[in-house]
Protein backbone atom coordinates (compact mmCIF):
# COMPACT_ATOMS: atom_id res chain seq x y z
CA UNK A 1 0.00 0.00 0.00
CA UNK A 2 0.92 3.43 -0.84
CA UNK A 3 0.41 6.31 2.05
CA UNK A 4 0.97 9.80 1.15
CA UNK A 5 2.21 12.51 3.45
CA UNK A 6 2.19 15.89 2.75
CA UNK A 7 2.89 18.99 5.52
CA UNK A 8 2.65 22.67 5.25
CA UNK A 9 4.94 25.25 7.06
CA UNK A 10 2.09 27.55 8.26
CA UNK A 11 -0.72 27.53 8.88
CA UNK A 12 -2.56 29.99 5.49
CA UNK A 13 -1.06 27.55 3.12
CA UNK A 14 -3.16 25.05 1.52
CA UNK A 15 -1.99 21.41 1.24
CA UNK A 16 -4.06 20.52 -1.81
CA UNK A 17 -1.21 20.50 -4.24
CA UNK A 18 0.24 18.07 -2.40
CA UNK A 19 -2.96 15.85 -1.66
CA UNK A 20 -3.51 15.80 -5.36
CA UNK A 21 -0.05 14.47 -6.30
CA UNK A 22 0.02 11.78 -3.55
CA UNK A 23 -4.01 10.62 -4.61
CA UNK A 24 -2.54 10.71 -8.50
CA UNK A 25 0.43 8.61 -7.69
CA UNK A 26 -1.88 6.20 -6.30
CA UNK A 27 -1.69 6.70 -2.67
CA UNK A 28 -4.95 4.83 -0.95
CA UNK A 29 -4.11 7.50 2.41
CA UNK A 30 -2.99 10.43 2.77
CA UNK A 31 -1.85 12.34 6.22
CA UNK A 32 -1.33 16.00 6.30
CA UNK A 33 0.17 18.33 8.92
CA UNK A 34 0.58 21.55 9.37
CA UNK A 35 3.72 22.04 11.33
CA UNK A 36 6.12 25.27 11.31
CA UNK A 37 9.34 24.84 12.59
CA UNK A 38 12.52 22.16 13.60
CA UNK A 39 10.49 21.07 16.90
CA UNK A 40 6.91 21.35 15.51
CA UNK A 41 5.30 17.91 16.33
CA UNK A 42 3.91 16.03 13.35
CA UNK A 43 0.51 13.69 14.84
CA UNK A 44 -0.18 12.71 10.91
CA UNK A 45 3.41 11.46 10.02
CA UNK A 46 3.10 9.60 13.31
CA UNK A 47 -0.18 8.01 12.42
CA UNK A 48 1.08 7.32 8.56
CA UNK A 49 4.49 5.34 10.38
CA UNK A 50 1.59 3.55 12.58
CA UNK A 51 -0.58 2.53 9.53
CA UNK A 52 2.63 1.55 7.78
CA UNK A 53 2.84 -2.19 7.54
CA UNK A 54 5.97 -3.92 5.96
CA UNK A 55 6.34 -3.18 2.16
CA UNK A 56 4.33 -0.72 2.14
CA UNK A 57 5.78 2.56 0.80
CA UNK A 58 5.61 6.06 2.39
CA UNK A 59 5.35 8.93 -0.16
CA UNK A 60 6.07 12.49 0.07
CA UNK A 61 6.06 15.48 -2.79
CA UNK A 62 9.35 17.04 -1.89
CA UNK A 63 12.09 15.70 0.42
CA UNK A 64 11.33 18.75 2.52
CA UNK A 65 7.96 17.93 3.18
CA UNK A 66 9.51 14.86 5.67
CA UNK A 67 11.98 16.02 7.86
CA UNK A 68 13.50 19.38 8.83
CA UNK A 69 16.50 18.60 9.58
CA UNK A 70 19.44 15.63 7.68
CA UNK A 71 19.33 14.00 11.04
CA UNK A 72 15.64 13.71 11.13
CA UNK A 73 15.84 12.67 7.62
CA UNK A 74 18.55 10.32 8.39
CA UNK A 75 16.88 8.87 11.10
CA UNK A 76 13.40 8.53 9.05
CA UNK A 77 14.89 6.45 6.49
CA UNK A 78 16.54 4.11 8.98
CA UNK A 79 13.47 3.39 10.82
CA UNK A 80 11.82 2.78 7.72
CA UNK A 81 14.24 0.69 6.14
CA UNK A 82 14.69 -1.45 9.33
CA UNK A 83 10.81 -1.87 9.11
CA UNK A 84 11.32 -2.50 5.43
CA UNK A 85 8.99 -0.03 4.79
CA UNK A 86 9.68 2.55 1.07
CA UNK A 87 10.60 5.83 0.61
CA UNK A 88 9.28 7.65 -2.72
CA UNK A 89 9.82 11.03 -2.96
CA UNK A 90 7.90 12.33 -5.99
CA UNK A 91 9.62 15.62 -7.30
CA UNK A 92 13.21 13.98 -6.68
CA UNK A 93 12.98 10.35 -8.34
CA UNK A 94 14.09 9.09 -5.17
CA UNK A 95 12.77 5.47 -3.89
CA UNK A 96 14.53 3.75 -1.56
CA UNK A 97 13.93 0.47 -2.41
CA UNK A 98 17.01 0.36 -5.21
CA UNK A 99 20.64 1.49 -3.39
CA UNK A 100 20.52 4.14 -5.64
CA UNK A 101 17.89 5.84 -4.39
CA UNK A 102 19.30 5.26 -0.86
CA UNK A 103 22.48 6.85 -1.53
CA UNK A 104 20.46 9.99 -3.29
CA UNK A 105 18.47 10.28 -0.80
CA UNK A 106 21.27 11.03 1.60
CA UNK A 107 22.84 13.42 -0.56
CA UNK A 108 19.65 15.40 -1.38
CA UNK A 109 19.29 15.52 2.38
CA UNK A 110 22.88 16.89 2.62
CA UNK A 111 22.13 19.33 0.54
CA UNK A 112 18.32 20.58 1.56
CA UNK A 113 20.09 21.04 4.80
CA UNK A 114 23.16 23.16 4.07
CA UNK A 115 20.85 25.62 1.93
CA UNK A 116 18.55 25.55 4.89
CA UNK A 117 21.66 26.48 6.84
CA UNK A 118 22.67 29.35 4.08
CA UNK A 119 19.21 31.07 4.41
CA UNK A 120 18.78 31.18 8.08
CA UNK A 121 22.72 32.75 7.45
CA UNK A 122 21.20 35.04 5.34
CA UNK A 123 17.93 36.10 7.09
CA UNK A 124 20.36 37.04 10.50
CA UNK A 125 22.76 38.99 8.30
CA UNK A 126 19.77 40.76 6.78
CA UNK A 127 18.04 41.68 9.82
CA UNK A 128 21.21 42.68 11.43
CA UNK A 129 21.78 45.22 8.86
CA UNK A 130 18.37 46.52 9.02
CA UNK A 131 18.82 46.89 12.65
CA UNK A 132 22.10 48.70 11.76
CA UNK A 133 20.23 51.09 9.64
CA UNK A 134 17.90 51.75 12.53
CA UNK A 135 15.01 49.68 11.25
CA UNK A 136 13.28 47.11 13.27
CA UNK A 137 11.15 44.03 12.15
CA UNK A 138 7.60 43.07 12.94
CA UNK A 139 4.27 44.22 12.28
CA UNK A 140 3.20 48.08 12.37
CA UNK A 141 1.18 48.64 15.58
CA UNK A 142 -2.21 48.23 15.23
CA UNK A 143 -3.34 51.18 17.36
CA UNK A 144 -1.40 54.82 16.44
CA UNK A 145 -0.95 56.46 20.31
CA UNK A 146 -4.28 58.60 20.20
CA UNK A 147 -6.09 54.92 19.34
CA UNK A 148 -4.42 53.85 22.68
CA UNK A 149 -5.71 56.56 24.68
CA UNK A 150 -9.01 56.81 23.77
CA UNK A 151 -9.21 52.48 24.30
CA UNK A 152 -8.09 53.04 27.59
CA UNK A 153 -10.78 55.90 28.53
CA UNK A 154 -13.46 53.45 26.70
CA UNK A 155 -11.92 51.30 29.20
CA UNK A 156 -12.27 53.32 32.43
CA UNK A 157 -15.35 54.80 32.00
CA UNK A 158 -18.11 53.42 34.57
CA UNK A 159 -21.49 53.86 34.33
CA UNK A 160 -24.50 54.77 36.37
CA UNK A 161 -24.36 51.77 37.72
CA UNK A 162 -20.48 52.26 38.69
CA UNK A 163 -19.27 49.52 36.71
CA UNK A 164 -16.97 49.46 33.41
CA UNK A 165 -19.41 51.18 30.14
CA UNK A 166 -18.10 49.08 27.78
CA UNK A 167 -16.06 45.69 27.30
CA UNK A 168 -13.35 44.70 26.22
CA UNK A 169 -15.02 43.37 22.85
CA UNK A 170 -16.75 46.57 22.40
CA UNK A 171 -13.73 48.29 22.84
CA UNK A 172 -12.04 46.25 20.17
CA UNK A 173 -14.68 46.10 17.69
CA UNK A 174 -14.99 49.64 17.60
CA UNK A 175 -11.37 50.32 16.73
CA UNK A 176 -11.23 46.45 14.46
CA UNK A 177 -8.79 44.89 16.48
CA UNK A 178 -9.09 41.57 18.48
CA UNK A 179 -9.53 41.22 22.07
CA UNK A 180 -6.07 40.68 22.95
CA UNK A 181 -4.46 43.48 21.45
CA UNK A 182 -6.90 45.67 23.66
CA UNK A 183 -5.78 43.65 26.54
CA UNK A 184 -1.56 44.47 25.75
CA UNK A 185 -2.45 48.13 25.20
CA UNK A 186 -4.49 48.25 28.35
CA UNK A 187 -1.55 46.41 30.40
CA UNK A 188 0.94 48.94 29.13
CA UNK A 189 -1.06 51.68 30.36
CA UNK A 190 -1.61 50.42 34.03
Amino acid sequence: MRIGVARVSTRDQNPEAQEDALRAAGCEKVFTDKASGKLARRPELDKALMVAREGDQIVITKLDRLGRSLKNLIELSEELRSRDIGLVVLDQGIDTATPAGRLFFQIIGAIAEFEHSLMSDRTIEGLEAARARGRTGGQKPKLKARQIKLAQEMYDELGSDGKRRYTVQQIADEFGVSRPTIYRHLSKED
